[in-house]
C-alpha cells in the first residue's frame, strides 16, 4: 500500500514538472492543399483602445461597445522558402465606423522605432486561416511583414495601432500586455537568433 501511495505521488510530482516546464511554442500545421508549413501564435495579440484619443471619443467609448484590435505574426514556409506576414483584425463596436483596413494607409504599426504604414499583401489560399477572427462582423487582412520589422516587433517595449475611420479621424489602439517576450519567443520557436 506504501508502495502504491510512493509511485502515485511520483507520477504527480513528473506530470506537474512536465506541465511546468512546457515551452511558449506557436501553432504550426501543414496546410494538406499547399503543402505548405504555417506558423503563428497560439492566440493573436489583443490591443485596446487606446486612452491617449479625446476625451469626448473616450467618454463615448465607455457608453458604446468599444472596437478592439487583433494582430499576429504568420510565417509561410513552402519548401523551406519563408514568407511572414501580420495578420490583423479589427472587431468594430458602435463607438465609431472603420475604414476598409486595406485600402491605402488605413493602419500604421508604432514601435520604439516610429511608425510604419502597413501595407496589404494577399496571404496563401489555405484551407484555413492562420487566425481565427474574434468578430464575425469585424474585417480581416494580412500585410507585408519582413523579418526585419518583426524583430523590431519582438524587440520594442510599445506596440500601437493607428486605425483610420470612416470621417478621417484615428483610432488608437495599444496592446493588453507585454509583448515583448511573446514576440521573442515566436522568434526563437521559429528558430531566428541574433541580429
Amino acid at each position: 500500500m506504501r508502495l502504491s501511495h510512493i509511485l502515485g505521488s511520483l507520477i504527480i510530482a513528473m506530470l506537474g514538472g512536465c506541465a511546468s516546464q512546457a515551452p511558449i511554442k506557436p501553432v504550426e500545421y501543414l496546410d494538406d492543399r499547399t503543402a505548405i508549413t504555417v506558423g503563428s501564435l497560439k492566440e493573436p495579440i489583443e490591443l485596446l483602445p487606446s486612452s491617449h484619443q479625446s476625451g469626448v471619443h473616450v467618454l463615448n467609448s465607455l457608453r458604446n461597445r468599444a472596437s478592439f484590435a487583433y494582430l499576429g505574426p504568420v510565417e509561410w514556409d513552402r519548401s523551406g522558402t519563408i514568407v511572414y506576414g501580420l495578420w490583423v483584425h479589427i472587431a468594430p463596436g458602435n463607438d465609431q465606423p472603420i475604414a476598409d483596413i486595406r485600402s491605402s494607409a488605413a493602419l500604421t504599426l508604432i514601435l520604439d522605432s516610429g511608425p510604419t504604414v502597413l501595407t496589404p499583401v494577399d496571404a496563401p489560399q489555405l484551407g484555413r486561416g492562420a487566425y481565427q477572427p474574434v468578430a464575425s462582423w469585424g474585417q480581416t487582412a494580412y500585410f507585408e511583414l519582413t523579418l526585419s520589422m518583426l524583430k523590431q516587433m519582438a524587440a520594442s517595449q510599445k506596440l500601437q495601432l493607428k486605425v483610420r475611420a470612416l470621417d478621417n479621424a484615428i483610432v488608437n489602439f495599444a496592446a493588453s500586455g507585454d509583448t515583448h517576450e511573446t514576440l521573442s519567443a515566436y522568434l526563437h520557436s521559429r528558430g531566428v537568433t541574433g541580429d
